[in-house]
């Protein structure tokens, strides 16, 4: 919302917005209750959410947080609840843009720095199925994509050009 506000300000710089270009203002304006309860449920259950993956991880994946013999389970926490805080608020503004511009991108740096990558893709794999399993539907169908959005930054490897 925040990045299309912006961006919205810079086109019609001098003159009035087209009904065309405020479609997306109806669409935030219609979804906002929702987008509010959906963000209450993921702060409410954000701690149950990061305890049912890192379970889902030990059980099926017991050394991937233990690279060389080192313990990761406090740090990928911290990491996840960020993540996760983070990805709440984009459910909450519906702004991807914003949490890839100003989150994403510098973390998928960190990421990369200490080859979590593949701990990041399957993190937030399991993730998405957790919070089908956990949420209501309406919000899982809110959080999912951004789920997926942070697997395929933060599990991947940083494009070169």
């Amino acid at each position: 919302m925040l990045s299309k506000l912006q961006q919205l300000g810079t086109v019609v710089d001098g003159r009035y917005a087209s009904d065309t270009e405020l479609e997306f203002m109806d669409s935030y304006i219609s979804s906002f209750d929702t987008r509010v309860e959906a963000y209450r449920s993921i702060k409410a259950a954000e701690f149950e959410i990061v305890n049912l993956v890192l379970a889902k991880l030990q059980t099926s994946y017991p050394k991937l947080l233990f690279p060389k013999g080192e313990d990761l389970q406090n740090k990928w926490k911290q990491d996840t609840l960020r993540v996760l805080r983070h990805s709440a608020m984009t459910v909450l503004l519906d702004d991807p843009e914003l949490l890839r511009q100003q989150f994403l991108y510098w973390f998928q740096t960190i990421m990369q720095a200490f080859g979590a990558q593949e701990a990041c893709n399957i993190t937030y794999l399991v993730m998405q199925d957790v919070v089908r399993d956990l949420l209501p539907k309406d919000v899982a169908a809110l959080l999912c994509p951004i789920l997926e959005i942070n697997r395929n930054l933060l599990g991947s490897q940083l494009k070169t050009n």
